[in-house]
C-alpha cells in the first residue's frame, strides 16, 4: 500500500473545492450563494446541500452585510460555537453566544417545560445588537424563535435554520421561513451543528476577501 502524501492544510481545501466542483459538474449557483452551498459540502461531503439549501432573496448578503457591520450571532449548541471562525468574526467587531450551557437557562427550562434550547433563544431576545440566529441542532429553538418574532421581542437580521433529526425538524424550518425574516435554511431532515457553523464561516470568508 502506497504511502499517503503529507498535504498542507491550504492545499487540502484548495484540492478539496476543486473536487466539489469537478463533481457538481455543469451545475451552476450563484453568487454568494454558491460560496455556502460548496462550504456546506465541503464540511459534510453531502452532495444533497446543493439542492436541499434554500435561501430567500438576498439572504446570503444580508448577512455578508450585517457581519461586515458587527453583527453578533447566537447558536443553539457549544458546537457549533466552537466551528465559527471566532477571529475573523471578531476582526468585525463581532461575537459568538451559546446559552445553552448556563444554569440558568436550564434552571428555567425545568420550570417552564421547555427544553434549554428553546429558553436559550430568550436571552437572545435580551441582548441589544443586531443579531443572527444559527439553529443546527434544536427545532425547538426555530419554534420559540417564531413565537418571539411574532410576539415582536426579536428581529434577528438573518436566521441559518439548519437542524438535523426526525421530530418535529422539517415543520419547523418550514414554520420559520413564514416568520418574514430573511433565512438560509437546509430543507429537509438534513442539517446539523457543522453545517450552521459552515454557513457562518462561508459568509465571513467571502466578506474577509472582500475587503
Amino acid at each position: 500500500m502506497q504511502r499517503t502524501q503529507f498535504v498542507k492544510p491550504e492545499e487540502i481545501e484548495k484540492r478539496s473545492m476543486e473536487i466539489i466542483q469537478k463533481e457538481l459538474g455543469e451545475r451552476t449557483f450563484p453568487e454568494p450563494e454558491y460560496s455556502v452551498i460548496r462550504r456546506c459540502i465541503h464540511t459534510s461531503a453531502d452532495f444533497d446541500y446543493a439542492d436541499n439549501l434554500y435561501f430567500t432573496p438576498k439572504a446570503v448578503k444580508i448577512g455578508m452585510d450585517a457581519l461586515r457591520s458587527g453583527a453578533h450571532i447566537v447558536t443553539d449548541t457549544t458546537m457549533a460555537m466552537a466551528g465559527i471562525n471566532k477571529r475573523v468574526l471578531k476582526s468585525f467587531g463581532g461575537e459568538v453566544h451559546c446559552f445553552i450551557g448556563d444554569e440558568d437557562v436550564a434552571r428555567e427550562a425545568k420550570e417552564r417545560g421547555m427544553t434549554r434550547s428553546a429558553v436559550s433563544m430568550d436571552r437572545a431576545a435580551l441582548l441589544k445588537e443586531p443579531l443572527i440566529i444559527a439553529v443546527g441542532n434544536a427545532p425547538t429553538a426555530l419554534i420559540r424563535l417564531y413565537d418571539l418574532i411574532q410576539e415582536g421581542r426579536i428581529c434577528p437580521v438573518l436566521i441559518v435554520a439548519v437542524p438535523v433529526g426526525f421530530v418535529n425538524v422539517v415543520e419547523a424550518k418550514e414554520l420559520i421561513l413564514t416568520a418574514g425574516i430573511p433565512c438560509i435554511a437546509a430543507r429537509g431532515r438534513k442539517g446539523g451543528s457543522n453545517i450552521a457553523a459552515a454557513v457562518i464561516n462561508a459568509m465571513l470568508y467571502a466578506e474577509a476577501q472582500d475587503q
